[in-house]
């Protein structure tokens, strides 16, 4: 089982910083991250917000979610390469969704065709 948690509390307060520093109101930070007002409310409960809200502030804010998973650093292993490319490809600005895919089909064959043997 994952000891990995979202602390949605040093989300809330970094992204209070961030609002501050824009002299924006919380309706304001709802409206131009595209998420509705009652998700903030919930998070300055404490509730965590769903997965949409939170890329949506993110990508407001210029946060990034993984600066704000806890774990011990033993406990979180290190992604797979092939992982990490595929996640920089579906990220690039510069790629249609069908290109980013493309080039994932061409990389897994040819990293599955190079790779070491195991064992």
């Amino acid at each position: 089982m994952s000891t990995d948690k979202f602390d949605g509390e040093a989300f809330f307060a970094a992204l209070d910083a961030e609002r501050i520093a824009r002299r924006a109101t919380w309706k304001k930070v709802a409206e131009e991250a595209g998420v509705p007002a009652s998700t903030l409310t919930r998070m300055s409960q404490g509730r965590r917000p769903d997965l949409d809200s939170l890329a949506a502030l993110c990508a407001w804010s210029g946060l990034r979610a993984d600066d704000f998973m806890r774990a011990k650093p033993a406990a979180r292993p290190k992604s797979e390469p092939l992982a990490q490319i595929t996640a920089h490809l579906r990220a690039d600005p510069n790629l249609s969704k069908e290109g980013a895919k493309a080039l994932e089909t061409l990389i897994k064959t040819a990293y599955q065709q190079l790779r070491k043997k195991q064992g």
